[in-house]
């Protein structure tokens, strides 16, 4: 009699085992599914964190470039100021050329000061051409490079964002894909453009983007 009423409490017990494991199943699925969210929202943030501070680069070069224009005007204005300078000494010249003989007891001018000067003046102005010419080229080699990085960084954020999508859609290597499905993982969801106006070409999945420009591409990983 006690193991006929024993019966039907062990009947339940293996739907309850059956219950707890569909439970701990549907835990860790849940689980797995937070944390791949959250590991998605970590790189979307961590991409955006890499193209603030590419952006933070490349003002401070466009900075270091308008005061590096600035400097160069102030000293065409002090070439201009010396050429004039010249120019009036030659006149002073010519003048003391064609003028009177001194008079007795007057002080004696040095006539060979003004063409000493004058040499002075001319050596100082062709070293300063030079120095001009030297860093008006620096100038522009720091101004392509930035151009150069700028586009670099755009196909850096290309491909941040193709990476995005392809995780997020479980997208395979090779996989197609247009510029409207990159919008919502780009800023002002729009292809960033090229600083020299270079085309971008999206690729597949696994194919970095490229530039039109010669010379503008990413470098190898």
């Amino acid at each position: 009699m006690e193991l006929a009423r024993s019966n039907p409490l062990k009947r339940p017990l293996p739907w309850c085992v059956s219950l707890l494991l569909l439970m701990g199943v549907m835990a860790f699925y849940n689980s797995a599914k937070s944390k791949e969210s959250a590991l998605a929202l970590l790189r979307q943030e961590n991409q955006e964190v890499t193209r603030l501070r590419a952006e933070n680069e490349e003002l401070k070069r466009i900075q270091v470039q308008a005061e590096e224009v600035g400097r160069l005007r102030k000293e065409n204005e002090e070439l201009h100021r010396l050429r004039n300078e010249v120019h009036q000494l030659r006149e002073e010249k010519q003048a003391m050329k064609s003028g009177q003989p001194a008079q007795p007891g007057a002080v004696p001018i040095d006539t060979a000061a003004p063409q000493r000067l004058l040499q002075q003046q001319v050596q100082q102005l062709a070293a300063d051409n030079e120095r001009l010419r030297a860093e008006n080229q620096q100038f522009q080699q720091v101004r392509v490079e930035g151009q150069l990085n700028a586009c670099v960084n755009n196909l850096r954020t290309i491909e941040g964002a193709k990476e995005q999508w392809a995780l997020e859609n479980k997208k395979p290597a090779g996989a197609s894909l247009t510029a409207e499905d990159l919008q919502p993982y780009l800023r002002n969801n729009a292809i960033p453009t090229c600083p020299l106006g270079g085309v971008y070409t999206l690729n597949t999945v696994g194919a970095p983007p490229t530039c039109s420009i010669p010379g503008h591409v990413l470098p190898p990983q």
